[in-house]
């Protein structure tokens, strides 16, 4: 099985399904993973796997990787699309998420002003005054939904203490609309036990919680490299388009990512 640990604090720029030409912004130890969940999906792999010796990197490491990078891309005439915050787990577990947002968005003003600014979380951390007034000034807001069933959120994104899905939608619709749903969609078993989330089972109840959060878009998306746990399967296109097209009917756009 082959993970993937990014460096840290800049990575990229790479493409990104769903965003573009995306300069990745990863705020945890450049050696290992941090993470408040352990979804068997992740390309990262398990967070026992990789143990990070390393510590965070400060908020003026991330200022100043962060400016050289895109002085460097602007000398080369290729400026970002996004700015993304990603890498190995969780974004806004770093103790001074709120600061380094705000330098990255003076950044992102000096040096590629068209450039969107997008953070992806797994929703842990929305509880946090300060991570939730944070994600309200980034321009892509994209939060993490994989479904609204806590037996399958157990198993599958595995969370590291108490999640309270219902809660956790509370929180995303404190955003008023400012939020993005990403949800992973997927097939096959893990351990012996279906982890196929694409029946109307799962698929109707995720789209009410869809349809109370009234998010800006949703993301709907599937395996793209290898995964930590063995017997996953990609949703198919069809399903995915499918389970898109019910969002849109919605009135809310939606994208899917084969």
């Amino acid at each position: 099985m082959s993970t993937i640990i990014y460096p840290s604090p800049i990575f990229g720029p790479v493409h990104s399904r769903r965003l573009g030409i995306s300069l990745g912004i990863n705020l945890l130890p450049a050696d290992g993973k941090v993470c408040s969940f352990d979804c068997i999906y992740c390309e990262c792999g398990f967070n026992k796997d990789h143990r990070p010796s390393q510590s965070f990197p400060t908020r003026a490491l991330v200022a100043q990787k962060l400016e050289e990078k895109l002085k460097q891309m602007t000398d080369e005439g290729q400026l970002p699309d996004v700015l993304t915050f990603a890498g190995n787990g969780e974004p806004t577990c770093h103790p001074h998420f709120a600061e380094v947002i705000d330098d990255t968005l003076q950044l992102r003003d000096r040096y590629c002003p068209k450039a969107k600014v997008c953070v992806l979380s797994n929703s842990t951390m929305i509880h946090r005054k300060e991570v939730h007034d944070a994600l309200l000034r980034v321009d892509d807001n994209i939060l993490k939904l994989d479904t609204v069933d806590a037996v399958y959120i157990n198993k599958v994104d595995r969370p590291n203490s108490a999640y309270d899905v219902r809660q956790i939608i509370e929180r995303m619709k404190a955003f008023n609309g400012h939020v993005i749903i990403q949800t992973m969609f997927m097939r096959g078993s893990c351990n012996g036990e279906s982890v196929d989330n694409t029946s109307e089972e799962f698929v109707a109840p995720w789209l009410d919680a869809v349809k109370e959060i009234r998010p800006q878009q949703v993301m709907v998306y599937t395996i793209d490299r290898e995964t930590p746990a063995q017997g996953l399967e990609k949703a198919s296109r069809e399903q995915l388009d499918a389970i898109r097209d019910r969002v849109i009917a919605l009135g809310i756009p939606c994208s899917a990512s084969y």
